[in-house]
Order: structure tokens, then sequence, then C-alpha cells
């Protein structure tokens, strides 16, 4: 069975001030899923299934299908703000959605294979999605999933600080904790920092760290459920709380109901955090065409 990429693109892009989801950085306009989806199915991957907002489909589908019609399935699963689906009898008002691990959630009637997680608007490299797909193969089982872990000095901006999950990594490559670190930057004598309380901790250029890059099996859903049920309950009050899959990862580590294995890539992770960030991913795809690891026009 091959395995599925999901794509979560349900965000509202704050930050960037635009849907950078569909925004074009390719020669030939491709958005940075486009490379994903290149990369995936190059990996061995079966189908792509996008998590969006319902109110984005549309212009999704008319973007994607047409170049992937033929290649790859696709599917379409809507990340939305009612929560009687997951028990639970309340109506919320929030402005964003529940965060990316509600987002894998709302996947569970429709992902039925082992699969990985990725974000849409980030650029992960061929070799991050050919180990994972060596992973979900031969490897991955109900209570041993999996996370990519990329060199911290090779995913920060130069253009402002970034958040980073900080994986724990045990003797065997499991991670034993990923902790969230808020203001991650390369400091002025070119060292990786943290900062916390005003302070400045260092950080080995070489720490694994999550770029939300996660592979699964649809037993992860039913291990979910009522973690997110607890969460809202903790955090009806809290209009920006958010549940993350970081936080799934790390109740299910400290339960011992599933282990993750940390697959290391030394490949560059690049992304578009800020505005700033459009023209040095245009340049890095641009030298990755030049160089031949990607045809000029993907979808010819």
């Amino acid at each position: 069975m091959k395995p599925t990429l999901v794509i979560l693109a349900a965000g509202m892009a704050s930050r960037y001030g635009s849907m950078k989801q569909v925004d074009g950085f390719g020669p030939h306009g491709e958005t940075i899923i486009d490379y994903s989806i290149y990369d995936a199915i190059k990996a061995g991957f079966g189908k792509v299934s996008f998590i969006i907002r319902e109110e984005f489909a549309e212009p999704f589908k008319a973007i994607f299908e047409p170049k992937l019609k033929g290649r790859v399935e696709t599917d379409y699963i809507f990340q939305s703000y009612d929560l009687k689906p997951f028990g639970i009898d309340k109506t919320i008002e929030r402005a964003k959605p529940w965060g990316t691990a509600h987002a894998v959630l709302s996947a569970r009637n429709q992902v039925h294979e082992p699969f990985c997680v990725i974000n849409a608007d980030d650029f992960y490299g061929f070799d991050a999605f050919n180990k994972m797909a060596q992973f979900l193969t031969t490897e991955v089982a109900d209570d041993k999933f999996s996370i990519i872990g990329y060199q911290v000095d090779k995913t920060l901006s130069d253009y402002g600080t970034v958040s980073r999950g900080v994986c724990q990594v045990d003797e065997n490559g499991n991670m034993v904790a990923i902790n969230e670190r808020l203001k991650v930057y390369f400091a002025k004598d070119g060292s990786v920092v943290y900062e916390e309380n005003g302070v400045e901790i260092p950080l080995p250029s070489n720490t694994p760290v999550s770029m939300n890059f996660w592979g699964f099996t649809p037993a992860v859903f039913a291990k979910t459920e009522p973690l997110f049920k607890a969460f809202v309950e903790a955090n009806e009050n809290d209009p920006k709380a958010e549940f993350f899959i970081p936080l799934i990862g790390d109740e299910l580590i400290k339960s011992g109901e599933a282990s993750f294995k940390v697959i290391p890539t030394d490949a560059k992770w690049f992304g578009v955090t800020y505005k700033e960030d459009k023209p040095i991913v245009q340049k890095s795809i641009s030298d990755l065409v030049a160089s031949g690891a990607y045809p000029e026009n993907l979808w010819p």
C-alpha cells in the first residue's frame, strides 16, 4: 500500500499577509506545494490529501487539479470550527481553527493508510520525502511513528526570529521530548541561539528540530481524539490556544503509547515566514533547477 501525503494548508498566513499556500515561487509560477508533491510522487507516495478551509476548496482545485490529474490521486479534507464530530457539544467562537493537530484529526474519516503530514508553505527537499516513504512502507507501526529531524542551522530566516520544536533524541534515535523554542536565530557571531527571559542560550548547529514533517498510521486518530477533547475543555476561553502536533508527540511518548523515530536529514529547509523570505526562496529554487535537481517546468 502506497503512503499518503497530507498537506496542512488551512492556515490564514497572518504574518505573511496573503494566502502564501498558492503564491508562485518557481520559474513557471510553481507553488512550494508543487515541489513537495513532485518530490512525494518521485518517492513513491500514492495520494495527496489537502487539509484546507472549505472556502478555499475551489481556488485550490483550480490550481492543482489540472496539474495533478493522471499523476496522483487527490483528496480534500475540510478543517472547520464544528466540534460536534469530535463529541464536543459546544460552539466556541474563534478567529482561527484549533491548530495543526486538530487539522490532522480532521482527516480521520478520509485517510486509511500510513501517511505523513507536512506544512503547505515549507520546502523540505527530496531526501526527506524519500526517507519518509521508506519508513512508511517498511518500519511504521501503530505504536511506532516518526519525524524528520532537520539541523537547526539549516532552518533559520535572516529576517526575524523563528519558533522551532527542538528534539531530544535517545541513543536509539527515538525522540525523548520536543521543546518549543519561541525565539531562535543566528547570533551576531553566527552561532545559533534561542532567547529565553532576555538571555541568549546556545544551540548546537546540528541540533535536530521539527519542521512539522511527521509520519503516522491511522491509529494516531484514536490516540489524538481524547487529547483534543481535554485540550478544548482546558482552553475553551482562550481564543488563541492551538492544539499543535508536538503536543500529540509529547503526550504519546510520555504515556508510552507510541515512539517517534527521528529521521535525520542534512537537507536545507526553507520557507516563507516573512514577506522578505520570498526572493530567497525563489533564488533557492532557481539554483536547484539550475543544478538539475528539478526540471524547469514541473508539470509539462
